[in-house]
């Protein structure tokens, strides 16, 4: 199957955003969606408490962010995602929030600069899985470790493949299942056909390969479930 185009991917999101404003829930779609916001928050406020500045990628309508500023207040805050309304939300969201500046960035992660050692924590929550290639995915987690200043740390969730056939077929049978559970049979195939038509995950083992081998010197894994994960790592000083 042709995957979505950029600018599908863009168009769907950009009639979305109510459903990705809402702490409690998260992305119901996703499973585990609000422990695993407490948890990447938590794990990134203890092991970078002193951080100053942050990079949301993919940062949809600023969930992460929000969270975020509850346990590191008062930060400056990048925001990146394809969807110009999901900005355009996260921003009026986190602006009473914080007294640090909010930057916006409409684009593809794949295409930006983001500098050298520009930001103390980096999330990137359900984005990554959009990328195609092996080379784009070896270029992004480059392109973060060099973003990310000395002791800051890197936290991803998002939906995953597992390694072994059997086991996926197994994972993705008690993701259905979920799915059904929130809503009925037809939602759960609907979740199911776009995420066959966008997304390209690969499995935690190969992330947190790619994470070693970019050299963080601490790497953690906070969750697992199903067909997600939430993990990070902590870049050395």
């Amino acid at each position: 199957m042709k995957k979505s185009s950029i600018e599908e991917i863009r168009h769907r999101f950009d009639a979305d955003v109510e459903r990705f404003s809402n702490l409690e829930t998260g992305q119901s779609a996703t499973v585990d969606a609000p422990l695993a916001l407490e948890l990447v928050t938590q794990a990134a406020a203890c092991s970078t408490p002193n951080a100053t500045r942050m990079l949301d990628l993919g940062c949809g309508a600023g969930n992460f962010s929000v969270k975020q500023l509850e346990s590191l207040p008062n930060l400056n805050i990048t925001l990146v995602d394809l969807s110009l309304p999901m900005l355009n939300r996260a921003v009026e969201r986190l602006t009473p929030l914080t007294t640090g500046t909010i930057q916006t960035i409409q684009a593809d992660l794949r295409d930006i600069d983001l500098g050298e050692e520009q930001f103390d924590v980096i999330h990137a929550a359900a984005v990554l899985h959009h990328l195609r290639t092996t080379s784009q995915w070896e270029q992004v987690f480059e392109k973060i470790y060099r973003a990310l200043a000395p002791g800051g740390s890197f936290w991803i969730f998002d939906l995953i493949e597992s390694s072994t056939p059997a086991v996926g077929d197994l994972m993705w049978k008690q993701y259905g299942e979920y799915l059904t559970s929130l809503d009925n049979t037809s939602y759960r195939d609907k979740v199911f056909r776009y995420i066959e038509k966008e997304d390209t995950p690969r499995s935690l083992v190969y992330q947190l390969q790619l994470l070693q081998k970019q050299g963080y010197a601490d790497i953690e894994i906070l969750h697992k479930n199903s067909c997600f994960a939430a993990f990070g790592a902590i870049k050395g000083r």
